[in-house]
């Protein structure tokens, strides 16, 4: 078992409920304040379980100020209120952000017995071992 502090406990429960607002505010039609708070959770969750200077160091990195922009810039056009358009920025600036866990994501799910057998399917191959390659997004 993984011994967690009391911060990156307390950054678990952000990051859950801010995901769980982000998902129930598109399920809404994107309503705004939902996505709002979501966006809040999400961040400060991420900030409290890997550390604010790690946080920092991850998003300010000069090969990943694109997807720092986008994903930011999805944040506060969601907070100004284009809740539409700020989830469009802010999942291609994850994407950007994140492609270079998406191989090991991958890698895990194939493991397990039944995702697995469902990402071994025909159609569902080749766009998994597209997603799998560490430079399939750029």
């Amino acid at each position: 078992m993984i011994s967690l502090t009391d911060s990156q406990k307390i950054g678990m429960g952000l990051t859950g409920f801010g995901v769980f607002f982000l998902f129930f505010g598109m399920m809404l039609f994107f309503d705004k304040a939902l996505l709002a708070i979501g966006n809040i959770l999400f961040v400060a969750g991420l900030s409290f379980v890997i550390g604010l200077e790690r946080t920092f160091r991850f998003f300010f990195q000069r090969h990943k100020a694109k997807a720092t922009s986008f994903f930011l810039g999805g944040v506060f056009v969601v907070l100004i209120g284009w809740p539409i358009v700020g989830v469009v920025l802010e999942i291609y600036g994850f994407f950007l952000l994140f492609r270079g866990f998406f191989p090991v994501a991958v890698g895990f799910i194939r493991r397990i017995p039944v995702l697995g057998s469902l990402l071994s399917l025909p159609g569902i191959r080749t766009l998994v071992d597209k997603i799998g390659e560490s430079n399939a997004m750029v």
